[in-house]
């Protein structure tokens, strides 16, 4: 079993994911920062998020080519 956790998103797409004790505990969180909260195994991830991770990995991935 993994532990439970939450996902920020940035209208941007820049995400961070942190750990939280149970999916309760994360609906509890996203209602006191009145923000929506989604299960990603229901809904998936935004494609804002995916974009942003792609774009990432080939920048990285340039940096490490030294392009």
């Amino acid at each position: 079993m993994t532990d439970t956790t939450v996902v920020f998103i940035a209208a941007s797409g820049e995400w961070t994911r942190r750990r939280v004790r149970s999916p309760q505990q994360a609906h509890a969180l996203a209602r006191a920062l009145g923000i929506p909260a989604y299960e990603a195994d229901v809904v998936g991830y935004p494609q804002r998020m995916r974009d942003w991770t792609r774009k990432r990995a080939e920048e990285d991935k340039r940096r490490l080519d030294g392009v």
